[in-house]
């Protein structure tokens, strides 16, 4: 297999991996595209160059076969590793359901961890490239995504001491701080459903405009923030990259903006300033 060949988690149509997916294969790579279920990027299938892959990034089995056809095509190696699968969970931190954080850090963060050790003989075999994808609100705090928060922020911690560790190794590690997209991330959110004895009950139509994603926000298409980060990784990008709608404003604010000034910003339209101290 004379191109380089770039295998990409979380391919569904509508999302993030499905425009990356595309575009890689524009430029002329070999893709593999995965997702849980292969009939979710049908669309992909008729594409030059693209392999479906059914994978599970919670299954090592899954991933030891998606290793396996990998290695069969491609002789043992590998370019570019694409991490981009996720889900989210909603709600405020006092209501949230313990399993459900952990199915989504199982996810979000243990699953990129897996793909990476199964992925690294090729890899390395190929001085290849880790990308995975964090996003803006691993800086942020935005209020009833604490949980989805924290799972970012762990791989933008984890990332950064990899790319220390891989570097002897000949592979570059890269995390997408990735900014609004208009993706369809909340087909992998459950609807958030307060129970009735929630301190948060008057914050409640605030949640659900979140979680239907009808706050005022300025998004960025799939297709046009795949087209920057295959960019940038096709150059040669290491370390951090910031795209997509108020990534590059959040790649300042963070560390520039006062706290009473992005508190302000993160609470506007949340409700949470309708929520006392106690339920009664």
């Amino acid at each position: 297999m004379s191109s380089k060949t770039v295998l990409i988690t979380g391919c569904s149509a509508g999302g993030i991996g499905h425009a990356l997916a595309v575009e890689f294969q524009r430029r002329g790579l070999t893709v593999f595209a995965t997702a849980r279920s292969t009939s979710k990027m049908s669309t992909l299938e008729k594409l030059p160059n693209m392999t479906l892959l059914p994978l599970d990034v919670t299954s090592p089995t899954s991933i030891a076969a998606a290793v396996d056809r990998v290695k069969a095509q491609t002789g043992g190696k590998l370019d570019y590793l694409i991490n981009n699968s996720g889900r989210n969970i909603m709600g405020p931190a006092l209501d949230a359901d313990i399993e459900d954080a952990k199915e989504m850090f199982d996810v979000n963060f243990w699953g990129i961890l897996r793909m990476v050790q199964a992925f690294a003989p090729l890899l390395i075999e190929a001085q290849g490239t880790i990308v995975n994808i964090g996003s803006i609100v691993g800086y942020l705090y935005k209020p009833f995504t604490s949980l989805y928060n924290a799972s970012k922020a762990a791989v933008h911690q984890f990332d950064e001491t990899l790319r220390l560790e891989m570097a002897p190794l000949g592979v570059k590690v890269v995390t997408v701080v990735t900014g609004s997209i208009q993706t369809n991330i909340h087909e992998n959110c459950p609807e958030p459903r307060l129970p009735p004895t929630s301190r948060y009950i008057a914050a409640k139509a605030g949640l659900q405009k979140q979680y239907e994603g009808k706050l005022n926000v300025k998004q960025t298409t799939p297709d046009a923030f795949a087209k920057l980060v295959v960019g940038d990784v096709l150059s040669g990008a290491v370390g951090k990259i910031f795209r997509g709608s108020y990534a590059g404003m959040t790649r300042w604010a963070s560390h520039l903006m006062p706290m009473w000034m992005s508190d302000r910003i993160l609470l506007d339209e949340s409700d949470l300033d309708k929520v006392g101290k106690s339920t009664s």
